[in-house]
């Protein structure tokens, strides 16, 4: 097997007979995977059905290893390109390639936000990479020429290349330049143009387009690439550039078969590009990887690669299992993600044996490695902190260490590793422990320190991870972050519990200082902030104010706290009594965002306990209350939502006008519509006036009016920054225009579908299923199956307001069709949802829009214009899409 020195060990001793190497501990299992990822490439794009210019195929061409930072996925990234240049490079451990596969090219580049690399150095590196072919790449050549000429004036390519040690690892750094000179010159002499290809400016330009769509003879093997005369006219930009690669592909696929090879390209540290905010950089590297269906692209980093998820469309091109079959979840075939695990015993006896040796013999004797094997778990990070504790052991005693020396777990050899630090780094190491993830100016204030040095110098220890696009980017492996207090029981400046104490006190005022700014950061500041303040008994201070921010939108990401320390968390154990503050606003908030899930009368049973523990302080009894009043009307419990809603808003707290509008929708819930109106002027925005006009102006038939006031709620929401908010009002907007504007309807259901992707709410995701129903009525022959369908999903959340509009969808259904029988049975089946006055309103607007008088037995509401107006309305719906409909048969559709 090959190995590199280890500089670190190497200057570590003056034994010139003791080597250190770098090891590449074996990883046969993933080798395996790549060696049949390529014979199914291979299989796949020697298929005649195969053809490089079909943008529209399902790509299979991508390998993923993941795992977390330290499990050796550069290594074995690193190995896989060694081995692919030379078979033995790994010696009879890793099988060859199977012979179909043929010649192979790797090209291998580390995407590290330190390793130098862009987009188009990315380019460049499979140019030179393919350059090894010896053959030209002509429609490549020529739009990259182009390129250069416009982004590098008058800097020649080769000179370029020279300058930059980073290409120097490649062979063809001086045959490229020539070999794309000879395709140039090709072109232009073909098309007589003056020097090479007429510089690709002006009359040239124009020139070589006009050959290529006109397909002469001169040049008629370039215009079969469909797409090259429109990407030489395209602006010649790094946008231009990403699309270079169809030519790459392309003309791959023209090289004969003497000089043919696959090209593999490993992209390693790959989070350092998927995890940015924007996306920029990844999107232009995965439409490299879909335009080259041809190459096979083995990507590692810290995370399973995202784009088998739908949600990514519009930051990237191609996103959803539609596009990346292979690498969606259960995907039984090859290429796909694996996650890297770690290593086998027999791995880390390999590693340990060839990591250190004496005159070529391992230094690390039998019964040590046994037992650092053991303690390690396989984790690559463990062993090589092993070595490192055997080197300096044997340093300093002058022989090899006895295996007691290393009969302690993980946490022990953290606290070794733990005294090489410096007082403040240790000191910034124990407050970070305390936190799940964190920043340089969170770790110093944490510390108590008032310099950052101490944290810059942590930030840069191996067994620190960083996620740049996370609140905070920094976070401690988890084995070193549970070791920390474990390890500091023995450490000459341990701390006591009153250090712990007061670290987590600096600790949480830190986190209530960053909690303003974007939504991502109040979420992770609340979540660790109740921890510290459940382990430590802490007040709960900021958290409050936090809390209502987090529920001002309805994006409910989870607030869950880990089980308490002590605890084992794969013990099964009966719910945990609310014992603390911080425990009843953890679970309050848990409910809270949980009931989008769930059924409401559990979600209520829930609140129910945490208001009858005692322990939330009174500034924060309306959260529960609220909450449990807005269940209680979704189950029907309508007095009791009632005295829930009227004690919150008489409290005057936070969610007082949130209590008063669910006040509001109580009311037109019974039908009283003029005090709905009255009410509603007094709500104001943070009362969500225009949504609660748009809700009442739509019963009364007035479709314009409830389509402009949702609308302006939505708009007000988005200006405020509250998602949530826009989507559910987007959602109230699709099912009022459903009524009576069907084209309409159709956009603004499919804005809210794409507004609702992002947030989670129940209603408002049923509702907007409603307003398909109610867009389809009186057209859709399977409108009734589709309602018994929507109605089961209704039932499951315990929606009672959603099962009623349903049935009042299914009414108009049938009215609009003139089939009396079928319109009395859904009659019937709306009558169920009426208890009293409640939806008594709806099944009135079922008779009024029949134009049929409703029964006595029905209690009447209180229409803002009378009932004849509201019954001219709701006929008129009926019969527009009674002549639509009419309309529609004549059409034939």
């Amino acid at each position: 097997m090959s190995s590199r020195a280890d500089l670190r060990a190497l200057f570590r001793s003056n034994d010139r007979e003791l080597r250190a190497v770098d090891f590449f501990a074996d990883r046969r299992d993933e080798w395996v995977t790549v060696a049949s990822s390529l014979v199914r490439h291979i299989r796949w794009v020697n298929d005649p059905a195969f053809d490089v210019q079909d943008l529209e195929t399902p790509r299979r061409n991508v390998l993923v290893f993941y795992g977390v930072g330290g499990i050796g996925k550069s290594t074995l990234s690193r190995g896989v390109a060694e081995h692919l240049v030379d078979g033995a490079a790994h010696g009879a451990n890793w099988p060859p390639l199977d012979p179909q596969v043929g010649p192979v090219i790797p090209v291998r580049v580390d995407l590290a936000r330190d390793a130098g690399t862009d987009f188009e150095a990315l380019i460049l590196a499979l140019r030179l990479a393919v350059a090894e072919l010896g053959v030209p790449m002509p429609t490549f050549d020529l739009a990259f020429q182009r390129y250069w000429e416009r982004n590098h004036p008058g800097e020649p390519i080769e000179e370029y290349l020279r300058r930059r040690t980073w290409f120097s690892r490649f062979p063809a750094t001086r045959s490229m330049p020539r070999q794309m000179q000879s395709a140039l010159s090709d072109v232009a002499q073909a098309l007589q143009l003056p020097g090479t290809a007429g510089a690709l400016v002006g009359q040239g330009l124009r020139a070589v387009v006009r050959g290529l769509r006109e397909h002469r003879r001169q040049v008629r093997a370039l215009a079969d690439c469909r797409r090259l005369a429109d990407l030489l006219e395209a602006d010649p930009d790094l946008e231009a550039l990403s699309y270079y690669a169809h030519l790459l592909a392309w003309d791959l696929s023209r090289v004969s078969a003497r000089n043919r090879a696959v090209l593999v390209v490993l992209l390693d540290t790959f989070e350092d590009v998927g995890s940015r905010v924007h996306r920029d950089l990844e999107r232009l590297i995965q439409r490299v990887v879909w335009l080259m269906p041809n190459a096979l692209f083995i990507i590692t980093g810290r995370n399973r690669l995202p784009w088998d998820d739908p949600q990514l469309e519009g930051q990237l091109d191609w996103a959803g299992p539609q596009y990346w079959p292979l690498l969606a979840g259960g995907s039984e075939e090859d290429p796909r993600q694996h996650p890297v695990g770690y290593l086998s015993a027999g791995d880390c006896e390999t590693y340990l044996c060839h990591r250190l040796t004496l005159g070529g013999s391992p230094l690390i004797d039998d019964r040590t490695r046994r037992l650092i094997t053991a303690n390690s778990h396989g984790l690559p990070l463990y062993l090589d902190l092993a070595v490192m504790r055997f080197l300096d052991l044997y340093r300093r005693d002058g022989r090899a260490p006895e295996p007691t020396d290393f009969n302690l777990d993980f946490p022990a050899l953290v606290a070794r590793t733990f005294r090489d630090l410096t007082a403040d780094v240790r000191r910034v190491l124990r407050a970070v422990s305390l936190l799940d993830s964190f920043s340089v100016e969170l770790a110093t204030a944490s510390a108590g320190l008032d310099h950052d040095a101490p944290a810059l110098d942590l930030v840069e220890r191996p067994f620190v991870d960083s996620d740049h696009g996370a609140p905070w980017p920094y976070r401690l492996h988890d084995l070193v972050r549970d070791a920390v207090r474990e390890a500091d029981c023995t450490s000459e400046d341990r701390w006591s519990a009153a250090d712990w104490q007061r670290a987590a006190r600096r600790t949480f005022d830190a986190l209530g200082s960053q909690t303003t700014g974007e939504r991502q950061r109040l979420v992770a500041a609340l979540r660790q902030g109740l921890r510290l303040a459940r382990d430590y008994r802490l007040d709960l201070a900021w958290l409050a104010d936090a809390a209502f921010r987090y529920v001002d939108d309805f994006v409910w990401e989870p607030i869950e706290l880990p089980p308490a320390a002590g605890t084992d968390p794969q013990t099964p154990q009966a719910p945990p009594g609310i014992d603390s503050p911080a425990e009843a606003l953890a679970v309050t908030l848990s409910v809270i965002a949980r009931r989008q899930r769930r059924h409401r009368g559990e979600t209520a049973e829930q609140l129910r306990t945490v208001l009858a523990s005692g322990q939330l302080p009174a500034e924060l009894l309306e959260l529960p209350r609220y909450f449990l009043a807005e269940c209680d009307r979704d189950l029907g419990h309508f007095d009791a939502s009632l005295e829930g809603m009227r004690q919150v808003a008489e409290a005057g707290g936070h969610l007082a006008p949130t209590a008063a509008r669910g006040l509001v929708h109580l009311a037109r819930r019974i039908g009283r519509f003029g005090h709905v109106r009255t009410a509603a002027e007094a709500l104001g925005p943070e009362g969500r006036r225009d949504r609660v006009l748009g809700d009442l102006w739509w019963t009364q038939g007035s479709m314009g009016l409830a389509c402009s006031a949702y609308a302006a709620a939505r708009d007000e929401a988005l200006r405020a920054g509250q998602p949530g908010e826009a989507a559910l009002s987007q959602a109230c907007l699709a099912y009022a225009a459903a009524f009576q504007d069907r084209p309409r309807s159709a956009e603004q259901i499919a804005r809210a579908e794409d507004m609702l992707a992002g947030v989670s709410i129940r209603w408002a995701e049923v509702q907007n299923d409603i307003a398909a129903l109610i867009r389809d009525a009186g057209v859709a022959s399977d409108l009734p199956e589709r309602a018994d369908d929507l109605l089961a999903r209704a039932r499951a959340a315990g929606l009672t307001s959603s099962i009623a509009y349903v049935r009042l969808a299914v009414c108009l259904h049938a009215a609009v069709l003139g089939h009396p029988d079928q319109l009395d049975d859904a009659r019937a089946r709306l009558r169920t949802c009426v208890r009293g006055e409640e939806f008594a309103y709806l099944a009135e607007l079922s008779y009024l829009m029949a134009d049929e008088e409703p029964p006595a037995d029905l209690p009447r509401a209180q229409w803002l214009d009378g009932r004849p107006q509201v019954r001219a309305r709701w006929t008129a719906v009926v019969q527009d899409r009674r002549r639509e409909a009419a309309a529609r048969a004549v059409r034939g559709e």
